[in-house]
């Protein structure tokens, strides 16, 4: 890898169960190896219960730090992972709310995938965005006035003042990937 994200910093957000693990542990992974400092909140801190396909319950990754007690303005950019019990509980996390609206009123880059677009509806930041998402969840999108749904492996969209980067699911990982990196370089 390269050292392109030295001096980066990177908040990934997510509950403390119920986490897609590749959506989770790919890109600190990949983040990391590129440079940057990668922090991990959860909703309680400390263990969390990582998933495959949201069924099979895989391998726990220890959180760095709680949700409440992290402050945007230490970040360069915000990471959500998907996994359907992880996205649902975020977007009913009044501290995942504060964190997603703070990056997004100061114009940080935003990435979701697969399910986690959902706790960009509850934020209220998707209205006139293009983005894509785990299939299920593009009625929610648009009904939230999402200007746009489209089935790609990566939307980068720099409408309203950020730079919101979504995916799909797990394939689309090294597109997400390279997507957030770039994002983050270019900010």
């Amino acid at each position: 890898m390269s050292n392109r994200l030295d001096g980066k910093k990177i908040l990934i957000i997510t509950s403390n169960t119920g986490i897609e693990r590749d959506e989770l542990v790919k890109p600190m992974e990949t983040l990391s190896g590129f440079g940057a400092s990668v922090v991990h909140a959860s909703s309680k801190g400390g263990t969390t219960q990582t998933f495959l396909q949201d069924t099979e319950k895989d391998k726990t990754v220890e959180s760095t730090a709680r949700l409440a007690d992290v402050n945007a303005t230490e970040f360069d950019a915000l990471v959500i992972p998907g996994g359907t019990v992880n996205a649902d509980t975020l977007r009913q996390d009044e501290s995942a709310q504060r964190l997603v609206k703070a990056f997004v009123d100061a114009g940080k880059p935003v990435a979701a995938i697969c399910h986690g677009p959902w706790v960009l509806i509850n934020a209220g930041v998707v209205e006139g965005k293009t983005l894509t998402s785990y299939p299920s969840v593009k009625t929610d999108l648009l009904n939230a006035h999402a200007a746009n749904w489209v089935d790609e492996q990566v939307k980068e969209c720099p409408a309203n003042g950020y730079t919101l980067i979504t995916s799909r699911n797990p394939n689309d990982l090294p597109a997400f990937n390279e997507a957030i990196a770039k994002a983050v370089a270019a900010a």
